[in-house]
């Protein structure tokens, strides 16, 4: 490794969430407020781009804002980037997904679901009574064939 690269290696993350174009993302950002203190704030929308590698790598979210199409642009490695949390998978077939920009409405929020979140696969399991009382209800309510 050159010393560069090593250099970078201790600015880097340690943990980073996974997450692909199309995902629908909210990214908690730091923001500055008078003296030291800081806050978070979210700011949730699809990712359309991720560019570079290692410590130079960075993701492009957008999302509709009164109407309007907001774009910002975050470092990954970042220290102004508290967590970046997946709400929705995306099933995408584009490494870029600038066509996004040209689109109106609700067709510039849609994309198709890609599987379920591990959270949502979590409460599924806990919760095997929901499935088992509709299963009987079906059961309860057979059909009767009348003889003619």
């Amino acid at each position: 490794m050159n010393k560069i690269a090593l250099v970078e290696q201790s600015f880097m993350k340690e943990e980073v969430t996974n997450f692909n174009i199309g995902d629908t993302v909210r990214v908690f950002v730091k923001i500055a407020e008078e003296g030291d203190k800081t806050r978070l704030q979210a700011f949730e929308g699809i990712v359309i781009a991720r560019k570079g590698s290692g410590i130079r790598q960075t993701f492009t979210v957008r999302r509709i804002s009164f109407g309007e199409g907001v774009e910002r642009i975050f470092p990954l490695h970042s220290p102004w980037v508290d967590r970046v949390m997946v709400t929705k998978r995306g099933k995408v077939r584009r490494a870029k997904l600038y066509y996004m920009r040209k689109r109106i409405g609700k067709e510039a929020v849609r994309i198709d679901q890609a599987g379920e979140l591990k959270e949502e696969k979590a409460a599924k399991s806990e919760n095997p009574e929901k499935k088992t009382k509709k299963t009987e209800k079906v059961e309860q309510t057979e059909p009767t064939t009348a003889n003619s």
